[in-house]
């Protein structure tokens, strides 16, 4: 999912993992286990890492080698990822419930994504974008465009 572009942007500048680690507040150790995916990286900590070194997600997950965007927002909006991800789901003809048995999450929890209450994971938000060709910075309102992944 990410693994080789994180090691790959760590030591282009020459970062060691406790680095990158004190960068987004974790323990070496655990930050080894997001680099090597033995742990999915929390979104809040990849949205950290991706704005350290100014990248966009669709990158990190390996779906463009466009490095970034012009009009990148640092921050994630969770009221608009909701809607989008709302909004993808009806033109997929899904219902939440669809939408939440093929992503093996809770009818609940999909929910709570919708309405922008909580964050949406990072192997949801990976799962979405690749089942449905959504690039992950539109998803979560980082860029407006583009919405389709190339």
């Amino acid at each position: 999912m990410y693994s080789e572009r994180l090691k790959f942007l760590r030591e282009r500048i020459g970062l060691t993992q406790r680095e990158v680690a004190d960068i987004i507040g974790v323990k070496r150790g655990l930050y080894a286990q997001y680099e090597t995916e033995y742990t999915i990286m929390p979104m809040k900590h990849l949205n950290t890492i991706c704005n350290y070194f100014n990248v966009s997600l669709d990158y990190i997950f390996n779906f463009t080698d466009n490095k970034n965007y012009s009009h990148y927002k640092a921050s994630i909006d969770t009221k608009i990822s909701g809607l989008r991800l709302k909004e993808i789901r009806k033109e997929n003809k899904l219902t939440q419930g669809k939408l939440a048995q093929s992503l093996s999450v809770a009818l609940s929890l999909l929910s709570e994504y919708e309405h922008g209450n909580f964050l949406i994971s990072t192997h949801v938000l990976y799962s979405v974008c690749k089942k449905f060709n959504i690039s992950a910075d539109y998803l979560l309102g980082k860029i407006d465009s583009p919405k389709y992944l190339k």
